[in-house]
């Protein structure tokens, strides 16, 4: 044969394995990204590393990645990086907003990033309390606020006596001091401007204010809640007859200067100071509240019980014994009397 046969070309490469390969390829990129959407999920849904309970303030500054950083700080998560994907991942997805509210957390031990972030997007911030007891002064009453840690910023102004309502309220982190005041004043005035038009028929009170100055002296005389109507009684009746109302509260404001209690018993010559306030010396309610009567104070005040007596005396056990003559009063400060000896031997 005199014809050259020409040399085989290269071989083609079969259709079929090349789209193995692709299909490899793409099984390889499906199994990755399941994988780690796999990982992801369970970081996101998981226990978090918070050992125990934890409270964190979180800022707004810097934006979402500072947030995540101040959370990792603490513990609560992994990293800021899972942070910050869980807020944008989920965000974009229609789960929830991208939009944080900053303030003070308590997260539970082991809080899922899951849980963190709703936490956060709830804006449900620690509420701290202050609870204000009943018959406190203005002074002291401001004094605790300016020792609580949790509200900010000072008071100017000593408020009014008797202008404050004792009650718990409820605020977040760096509450304003001098709104805290002004919360007290606006629910003392609802307070008082809700019993006095409930008072009782021919309550001899000219104003809310007479009110609360008497309430303020109920309070200071007896811490047994079921006493405060008896002994506006007793008030009421003394008033009627023109009888002072010879209530040593009103002398220990005095000499305190309404700053907390006297330290000591009074003396003779303590119920002869000179003041407006000396319900010993000067007839009638006092010029002004000598304290911050409480609701049930004021209640009682309003609907005094009904009763004939004039006089109380401590009965030793927490409470008080009354009467209606002044024989009877006697009687019973001795009584009084023997039981403070006995218990001082």
């Amino acid at each position: 044969m005199t014809d050259k046969v020409p040399a085989p070309g290269p071989k083609s490469r079969p259709a079929s394995s090349l789209g193995r390969r692709l299909f490899q390829a793409a099984a390889l990129v499906v199994l990755v990204s399941a994988a780690l959407a796999w990982v992801g999920y369970h970081r996101y849904v998981d226990p978090g590393p918070l050992a125990q309970d934890s409270t964190v303030i979180v800022s707004s500054r810097g934006g979402l990645q500072a947030m995540g950083q101040r959370l990792a700080e603490a513990g609560v998560v992994r990293g800021d990086i899972d942070f910050v994907a869980a807020v944008r991942i989920t965000s974009a997805l229609g789960v929830g907003s991208q939009v944080l509210k900053p303030g003070e957390y308590a997260f539970p031990a082991h809080v899922s990033l899951k849980d963190a972030v709703a936490l956060l997007r709830s804006g449900k911030t620690v509420v701290h309390r202050l609870t204000i007891p009943e018959g406190l002064t203005s002074a002291q009453i401001v004094a605790l606020i300016e020792a609580e840690p949790a509200l900010s910023g000072t008071i100017t102004e000593k408020p009014a006596e008797g202008s404050l309502l004792p009650e718990t309220y409820f605020f977040g982190l760096n509450y304003g001091r001098a709104q805290m005041v002004e919360r007290m004043q606006a629910a003392m005035r609802k307070a008082v401007d809700e019993i006095w038009a409930g008072r009782a028929p021919g309550v001899a009170l000219k104003s809310p204010e007479e009110m609360v100055a008497m309430a303020s002296l109920v309070e200071k005389e007896t811490g047994v809640p079921a006493e405060r109507p008896h002994i506006a009684a007793v008030f009421y009746n003394r008033l009627r007859l023109g009888m002072r109302l010879q209530s040593d509260p009103t002398v220990i404001y005095i000499l305190t200067n309404g700053a907390g209690p006297l330290g000591r018993p009074l003396t003779h010559a303590d119920l002869a100071v000179a003041s407006p306030y000396n319900t010993y010396a000067v007839a009638g309610l006092p010029p002004g509240p000598i304290a911050n009567p409480g609701r049930e104070a004021l209640r009682a005040v309003a609907n005094p019980m009904a009763s004939d007596d004039l006089y109380f005396v401590a009965n030793g056990g927490g409470g008080h014994a009354f009467a209606a003559t002044l024989a009877e009063h006697n009687r019973n400060v001795d009584k009084w009397r023997d039981l403070r000896e006995k218990a001082q031997r």
